[in-house]
């Protein structure tokens, strides 16, 4: 007789696995999620400022100085570079460059397919113009978004807007 069956007011002993059901969607692992996010930023950057410097010959000197033209100017720019390096896969798998070798992707809340539209118009558009907002856009979008993927949902503040979810491909 083991000491657990000898002892009447011991807690119960189980082992307690995550089930999920067959065709339940795994959300993503938070550090795969940031893992993605930092790969995804370190490419963006490099084709960004690379984009920056050889096409529109702006130097990094020159981008730290903000006028609203070249804030406008910078912001249409990551626009396109984003759209060139991730628009197929967003609009094929929900997945960015990051999130496909990581093998997560975004889908609605429901487990349904994201969409291009909703991810671009209201998982992405909305910090891209918040970014715009001097000091506190850039913390909202920089700093708060990206921390409340430590809340319980796993949701950062894009995807409550969009009702999407990140999950293991």
């Amino acid at each position: 007789m083991s000491e657990q069956q000898g002892n009447l007011y011991a807690p119960p002993q189980a082992r307690v696995d995550d089930v999920h059901a067959e065709g339940e969607l795994e959300p993503a692992g938070r550090g795969t999620r940031l893992g993605a996010a930092i790969v995804d930023a370190l490419i963006y950057g490099a084709v960004y400022w690379l984009m920056m410097l050889f096409v529109f010959s702006i130097s990094f000197q020159e981008m730290a100085v903000v006028t609203i033209g070249k804030q406008v100017l910078l912001q249409i720019g990551g626009i396109v570079i984003f759209v060139i390096l991730n628009g197929y896969l967003l609009a094929r798998n929900g997945q960015t460059i990051a999130k496909k070798l990581m093998n997560i992707k975004i889908v609605r809340s429901d487990g349904s397919a994201a969409g291009i539209g909703r991810i671009v118009l209201l998982r992405l558009a909305p910090l891209w113009l918040m970014a715009l907002i001097p000091v506190a856009g850039i913390v909202v979008a920089g700093l708060v978004d990206p921390l409340l993927i430590f809340r319980q949902s796993r949701k950062c503040l894009h995807d409550t807007i969009a009702d999407t979810i990140v999950v293991k491909a």
